[in-house]
């Protein structure tokens, strides 16, 4: 049945985002190793020689690990100005060993570099596609990675596992392909004797009491078997299989052979920047509504106006994501707010018309409106 399955997702897929981890591209001890990003650069040009050939788009880490031992690190550092610089470092050797992996077959590789803020606000959202799209119809191999030279804690997207779910839902993939250390996810420690790969994953439900790690074989990454199965998650709601397997079976994977543990979409594709809000921003305050309020934003699809909102709290500026709050403390709904921390004080609990007469027209709009606002919960 899993033959069946990988076969229709993947040969069926005309446009596909693979994404691989550090650990599938280095050395222990930190830096790049040659063979392994080859063997990965062979799976994936073999793919132009099929009649169909899918668009294909890569999601790399690997940045601050390549640039441990260039820097003399024996580790991953801990703090986030000795990641940025490794990053600064290794980011250029990446690109570089994947410019002439890719050379050997006539492909030229493109650059991009996001950070989570680049995601949730509109016009950066449009501007990466667009970016990403025009790369692909050009015949280029696009190779996206966190900007971890520049992104703060704040705006970081955590793990490339989700940067890749994300991203795949920005260009309209038709699959997502995780590749790893492990091949695939297992009901256990897979190190451990009677522990056995799931070949697939039908919903959540299939996943009741199956133990899922959380750390990395190989100590140079940031993810681990949960943040893949959460990129899983992200990717099958909005309607995008996933093939989670081993770096060394990318080959299989992309042929459609049976290999990893398949997840099937749960879901259905939703608007585009509203997946991103959900899963890439980071709330820089929020804001407390009344019953009314709540209501009507949950479940009335209505936006947040100035006469709904009881009390803010954080620092932001206009455009930044915040979250919105019931009256019980429980989120329910993230936007990007319309107004200053520092204005919306004087706006609470007052009705747009008149604030209009007494601010001016600019005050007549909403707090959040309902394009750039997501229910979490209702």
């Amino acid at each position: 049945m899993v033959d069946q399955l990988l076969r229709e997702e993947v040969v069926s897929a005309r446009r596909i985002v693979v994404k691989v981890g550090s650990s599938s591209l280095t050395t222990a001890a930190g830096g790049l190793d040659a063979d392994r990003v080859d063997a990965l650069v062979d799976a994936l040009a073999k793919l132009r020689t099929r009649p169909d050939a899918p668009e294909v788009v890569l999601v790399s880490s690997g940045a601050i690990a390549a640039g441990l031992a260039p820097l003399g690190l024996a580790e991953r550092p801990k703090d986030l100005a000795r990641q940025q610089a490794a990053a600064s470092v290794g980011q250029g050797l990446l690109v570089a060993r994947y410019t002439a992996s890719f050379a050997r077959y006539g492909v030229r590789v493109g650059q991009v570099l996001l950070t989570a803020e680049d995601a949730s606000r509109r016009a950066h959202y449009r501007n990466a596609y667009r970016t990403l799209d025009q790369l692909l119809t050009m015949g280029a191999m696009p190779i996206v990675n966190e900007n971890d030279t520049v992104a703060t804690a704040e705006i970081k997207f955590g793990d490339n596992d989700r940067l890749a779910a994300l991203v795949a839902h920005l260009v309209r993939a038709d699959l997502l392909v995780l590749l790893s250390d492990v091949d695939g996810l297992y009901d256990g420690d897979p190190a451990k004797p009677g522990s056995s790969r799931i070949e697939v994953v039908h919903g959540p439900e299939d996943l009741a009491g199956v133990e899922i790690g959380s750390a990395g074989k190989a100590g140079v990454g940031t993810g681990g078997m949960v943040t893949k199965v959460e990129a899983a998650r992200i990717a099958t709601g909005a309607g995008i299989p996933v093939v989670l397997t081993a770096a060394s079976q990318a080959a299989d994977a992309l042929a459609g052979r049976p290999t990893g543990t398949l997840f099937q979409r749960t879901g259905s594709r939703s608007a585009d920047r509203l997946l991103w809000l959900e899963h890439a921003s980071s709330p820089r305050g929020t804001l407390t509504l009344d019953d009314g309020a709540v209501a009507a934003v949950v479940h009335g699809g209505k936006s947040l106006l100035p006469a709904g909102v009881t009390r803010v709290e954080g620092e932001f500026a206009a455009g930044d994501p915040v979250d919105l709050l019931g009256e019980n403390g429980h989120i329910v709904a993230r936007g990007l707010v319309n107004f200053d921390a520092r204005e919306l004080p004087r706006l609470l609990g007052r009705s747009t018309r008149e604030l209009a007469q007494e601010l001016g027209a600019a005050y007549e709009r909403e707090v959040v409106h309902r394009d750039d606002l997501v229910v979490l919960r209702g």
